[in-house]
């Protein structure tokens, strides 16, 4: 049975029978960055740990009714989603480095690709990637690679979670990049075609957007293909259900947050993002393909192909650093989609929209409560303005048993009355009654 050093004693001790001292083992860190002793107590047995743990857990308001959205959705998720994915075949594979052992693995992702691009009616997807915003981000690299070329126009409607990772990812980059106001709730074409020229590499755009507002960007493709640029679109895969596609528009990348395909919110993850694009920009994207093909007999079979990772190629000639394995929640999104189906999918698209339509109207309604944006359309969250301050308002719903929405003065300071609400398919009408009386009583 190994030793587990559990005092600072019993661990001074270890370091000594190994020639090291407690101070000698950091002793390259400078001494501005050490943070000093630890207030971290003695180990514990399991059955205390659990204690503590569930006393911690215990902590958590669990029982507020959630209007929150801006990226990340509470969807129902069917019970047999988690049955299925919880089988050890499925739950404990790995990346599947041998085709000969991992067919079911390599299928199960083949299948996931072809529904990814069912749903966003693109030609090829790859085999996901960590979230939402690291997907725009490859997306986006992706677009400088075909076109040669370092400017990108952003709309600062595009979620500012995802804006703020790609600056990150691309801060020892030379890029330049151009970001396009919204206004109106939809994308400003006076502004973006005034900024679109022969340098722009890319444009890039959300539907919905980040206030939930519903735009088609058919134009705007056309125009940045004029230009010889891509028009990359993220989108919220629930909202193809009924909206259009990034492939009926005319978009040559599109990329999105899968969490809402039979994923819990789980206090941020894991989280899936998925990509895909045009075939004819197949070999530039990231991540890895799974192909099918044939074997010496003529069987069937699936395999990786294309992989452009750095532990695969040349590093000089890798798209990407990808090597996580996100199969299981890629695997989510298969279970979930072929689940609900073409029909389950299109009315659960349809119940937040009207849910969220019939919810516009009870919270507009509220004395001194206006929609921020005038905006036709919208899918399951919009913006409201309120009299007050919204964070304040946010904190006080919050004591009434509501997470009421997204203060939006986070990332935009001039709204520090808006707040993002929104309504999924499991928000009753009782529910959003209750909250727009909680509501009016707070204002």
């Amino acid at each position: 049975m190994p030793f587990i050093a559990n005092t600072d004693e019993q661990r001074r001790q270890m370091l000594a029978d190994i020639g090291l001292t407690m101070e000698g083992l950091f002793s390259d860190i400078p001494k501005e960055l050490l943070c000093g002793k630890l207030n971290i107590g003695d180990g514990l047995a399991e059955q205390e740990v659990r204690e503590v743990l569930a006393a911690l857990a215990g902590k958590n308001s669990i029982d507020l009714t959630l209007f929150l959205g801006g990226g990340f959705y509470d969807h129902f998720i069917p019970a047999a989603v988690y049955s299925i994915i919880s089988r050890g075949e499925f739950y404990t594979a790995y990346t599947p480095y041998q085709p000969e052992v991992s067919q079911g693995t390599l299928q199960a992702i083949y299948e996931y690709q072809s529904m990814i691009c069912r749903l966003t009616e693109m030609e090829v997807a790859n085999a996901s990637l960590y979230d939402g915003g690291t997907a725009m981000y490859e997306a986006m690299m992706m677009a400088l690679r075909i076109t040669g070329r370092n400017k990108v126009i952003i709309d600062d409607s595009v979620n500012p979670i995802y804006r703020v990772m790609i600056e990150s990812y691309t801060r020892n980059l030379k890029i330049e990049y151009i970001q396009t106001h919204c206004s109106t709730g939809q994308a400003d074409r006076n502004q973006i075609l005034e900024k679109l020229d022969t340098e722009t590499a890319a444009v890039i755009l959300q539907n919905p957007n980040f206030f939930g507002c519903i735009d088609d960007f058919t134009d705007i493709a056309q125009a940045a293909h004029n230009k010889g640029a891509l028009l990359i679109m993220s989108c919220y895969p629930i909202s193809l259900g009924i909206l259009k596609t990034p492939g009926a528009m005319g978009a040559d990348i599109a990329t999105g947050e899968g969490q809402s395909l039979g994923l819990p919110m789980s206090f941020g993850g894991p989280y899936l993002g998925f990509m895909a694009a045009k075939m004819e920009y197949v070999r530039k994207m990231p991540g890895r393909i799974i192909g099918r093909t044939l074997d010496r007999q003529g069987r069937q079979c699936f395999v990786m192909t294309l992989q452009a990772r750095e532990q695969h190629i040349r590093r000089e000639k890798a798209t990407s650093n990808i090597c996580s394995n996100e199969a299981l929640c890629a695997m989510t999104a298969l279970v979930y989609l072929a689940l609900m189906g073409k029909d389950g999918l299109r009315q659960t698209a349809h119940l937040c929209a009207d849910k969220a339509s019939y919810a516009y109207g009870r919270l507009t309604a509220i004395p001194k409560v206006k929609p921020h944006f005038r905006a036709k359309w919208f899918f399951n969250e919009f913006v409201l303005d309120l009299p007050k301050d919204a964070a304040d308002v946010i904190v006080k719903l919050i004591e009434k048993g509501f997470a009421a929405g997204f203060p939006l003065s986070r990332y935009y300071p001039d709204m520090k009355n808006s707040m993002l609400v929104c309504f999924t398919e499991k928000r009753t009408k009782q529910q959003i009654g209750m909250f727009a009386e909680a509501l009016e009583s707070v204002l």
